[in-house]
This record gives structure tokens, sequence and C-alpha cells, in this order.
């Protein structure tokens, strides 16, 4: 397995889907993989620091400034820490804040500080995902870099259908062991 040891920065964003992340930490600490976890403020609506922290083995960062570690820089020493970041669910709002290079955040300003992978898994109503500022925003983050997984054609929490339905665990633990692998067989090559 080529997940083992890895360290991934699991980056929760304000969306339905954010439970899904819980599932995801699971499924990738059955493979060894060691994990931090970054909470937005609107992530906290839909898990909490103590369900991450619990799954993950290690406390859920929250805020650009934390007095209880004075030490550290944490946008900058979470960015380096990590193998590589995963923003799940990335909603189009923070999608809209990365292409205008907002940091206002401790997510925001550990992405832009990041010198790693940045895999964005987008989650939004189907109406939202075809809207032209999106898809421009899309465009634009792809040309920065970032990498997409998904979405998914599907039924979403609000009962419509279509394109916007975020990867299931299951895909984004594939994506990640295939990436893995890749970079894997890279190293070996050189």
């Amino acid at each position: 397995m080529f997940l083992k040891n890895k360290k991934i920065l699991v980056i929760i964003g304000g969306g339905i889907s954010a439970y899904k992340s819980l599932d995801l930490i699971r499924l990738l600490k059955k493979k060894q993989v060691e994990i931090k976890t970054v909470l937005t403020k609107s992530g906290k609506e839909f898990v909490t620091p103590l369900s991450l922290a619990s799954l993950a083995g290690a406390k859920a960062y929250e805020d650009i400034f934390d007095v209880n570690n004075e030490l550290e820089i944490d946008h900058i020493s979470l960015s380096r820490w990590a193998d590589i970041i995963l923003v799940m669910p990335t909603t189009a709002n923070l999608m809209a804040k990365l292409t205008v290079g907002k940091a206002e955040d401790l997510a925001t300003t550990i992405i832009l500080a990041s010198n790693k992978e940045v895999i964005l898994v987008p989650a939004m109503n189907v109406r939202m995902w075809i809207h032209k500022a999106t898809q421009r925003n899309f465009k634009t983050l792809l040309d920065f870099g970032y990498k997409f997984l998904g979405p998914i054609k599907g039924e979403m929490a609000c009962g419509e259908y279509g394109e916007g339905k975020m990867s299931s665990p299951r895909q984004i633990f594939s994506y990640l062991n295939n990436y893995f692998k890749d970079k894997n067989l890279v190293k070996k090559k050189k």
C-alpha cells in the first residue's frame, strides 16, 4: 500500500458533505496514514473538532492565531508538514477566495503558503457548479496548478440531481493511493 506513513492534511470546508471527511479519515488511519485536520468556521457547522481529533488522533486546528501554540506559526508548519493537502468539501465560496488569493483564515492561509500539491474536492448544488463564475474559477484554479477530484453526477442533499456531488470517501482514498503510487514510480525511475 502506497499510503503507509504518508502525511495528509485534511481541510474541512463548510458544506453538508463535510461529514464524509470522517469516513475518509477512518479509511486512511487503517492504512497508517498520519493525518492532521483543519476545520473552517463554516465546517464546524457540520463536524466537530472532537470528532476529528478522535478519529485523526491529533487536535483539529481551527484558528489562524492559536494562543495555545505560540511557538509555531501554524499555517507555515502545517503546510510544510504535509505530503499533500486535501480540501473537502471545496465550496464555491472557497474556490472564489482561492482565485483571488484571499488568505483570511487558517485554511486559506495554509493553502497559499503551501509548497505541496493541493487537491480540491468540490461539492455544491448543480446550479452553483455550472454557474459561469464557478466555471471561470475552476479554470483559473487549474491554471494555478490545483488538482481537482470531482465533482461527480448524482443526487445531492438538496434533492436535485446533476454534477456537483462530492466524490465518495472510497473514491478519494483510491485517488490518494494512486497519487502516491505514481509518485513512488517516478522516484524509482530517477
